[in-house]
C-alpha cells in the first residue's frame, strides 16, 4: 500500500498541476527493474535496496538503462518494538541490555516460553536477526513465531487493549504507528563490521536503515523532463506516509482520497516538487 500511495500523489499532482497524462500500471517488486529498462514504465517511487541490492547494481551501476532516482525520503526502519506504556514504567526497555536482566525479560514470558521472555516474530519464511542476537547477547528471551503479519498484529492489537508487556519484531513505516504508540528497543548499531559478516556468522547487531529511493527510466529526462524533474524532487517523510497509512488502514478512506487528503493538507511540501 505505500507505493500506491507514493504513485497516488505523483499521479493527481502531475495530472492537476502540471497537466501531464499519467498511466498506472501495476507491477510486483521483483518486475519493476527490467519493465523500467525494457521501456514498459518510467519510473518506481518506492525501492527499499535491502532486498534490491542485486538489481540497483545490475541495472543502475552496471547498466545505463535505470537511474537512481534518488532518495524518497522514506526510511525503512526494522527492529524490536514494545508498546509505549511499556516503556513509560519501564525505560531500560529503551535498549536491548534490558533483557540481559531475567526480572526486565520475564515481563514478556509466555506458557510457551517458560521462565524466558518472549520476542514475537511473524512469518516463519521471512529472515530475522532476532534468534542470533538472543544468542551471541546472552539475552534471556525466547523467539516464537506468530505465524503471519496479521496474527502479529492481532496479538498487538489484544496487547495493546490490555497494556499488556509484548516484545514484537515490526518495521516503520507501517499503518499500525498511526493506531499504536510503539517505541523501538535500540539494538547494536549495524556498522561495518556487521556489513562485512558473511552468511553463517553469528549475528549481534541490529538491522540496518533502509533509506527508499526511486528508479527511473534512463530516457524519461528527455522523454518527459518537466515531469522527471518533479519526480526527482519527489520526496517526504515517514511521517508523511505514515498519515497517509492510517487514513487508508485505520480510517478506511480510498488511496484516492488519503492522497487528495494528504495534498490537501501539505501544499507546502509538494509545491517545492513543481519545476
Amino acid at each position: 500500500m505505500n507505493a500506491q500511495l507514493n504513485t497516488a500523489v505523483a499521479r493527481i499532482l502531475l495530472e492537476d498541476e502540471m497537466e501531464y497524462p499519467v498511466e498506472v500500471v501495476p507491477i510486483d517488486g521483483g518486475g519493476q527493474f527490467p519493465a523500467i529498462a525494457n521501456g514498459d514504465i518510467h519510473a518506481s517511487l518506492e525501492v527499499w535496496p535491502s532486498g534490491r541490492a542485486e538489481e540497483i547494481q545490475q541495472y543502475t551501476v552496471e547498466g545505463d538503462t535505470v537511474e537512481n532516482g534518488g532518495p524518497l525520503g522514506v526510511v525503512g526502519k526494522i527492529g524490536w518494538f514494545v508498546p509505549g506504556y511499556m516503556l513509560d514504567v519501564y525505560p531500560k526497555l529503551a535498549t536491548w541490555e534490558a533483557f540481559q536482566d531475567p526480572e526486565i525479560a520475564a515481563l514478556f514470558r509466555t506458557p510457551e516460553t517458560g521462565d524466558k521472555g518472549q520476542l514475537l516474530l511473524a512469518d516463519p519464511s521471512w529472515v530475522y536477526y532476532g534468534p542470533d542476537i538472543i544468542e551471541t547477547r546472552g539475552l534471556f528471551l525466547q523467539a516464537v513465531y506468530a505465524g503471519s503479519e496479521e496474527a502479529l498484529l492481532a496479538t498487538l492489537d489484544e496487547a495493546y487493549s490490555k497494556r499488556e508487556p509484548l516484545l514484537f519484531y515490526f518495521w516503520t513505516p507501517h499503518p499500525a504507528f498511526a493506531q499504536y504508540e510503539l517505541a523501538q528497543v535500540e539494538l547494536s548499531a549495524h556498522g561495518e563490521a556487521c556489513a562485512a559478516k558473511t552468511e553463517g556468522e553469528s549475528w549481534d547487531c541490529g538491522y540496518p536503515p533502509d533509506v527508499l529511493i526511486k528508479i527511473f527510466s534512463s530516457d524519461l529526462s528527455d522523454y518527459a523532463p518537466e515531469a522527471y524533474q518533479f519526480l526527482k524532487n519527489f520526496n517526504y517523510s515517514n511521517k508523511d506516509q505514515i498519515m497517509m497509512l492510517g487514513l487508508a488502514e485505520v480510517q478506511g478512506k480510498t488511496i484516492e482520497e488519503a492522497a487528495r487528503m494528504w495534498i490537501e493538507q501539505n501544499k507546502n511540501v509538494w509545491r517545492a516538487w513543481i519545476p
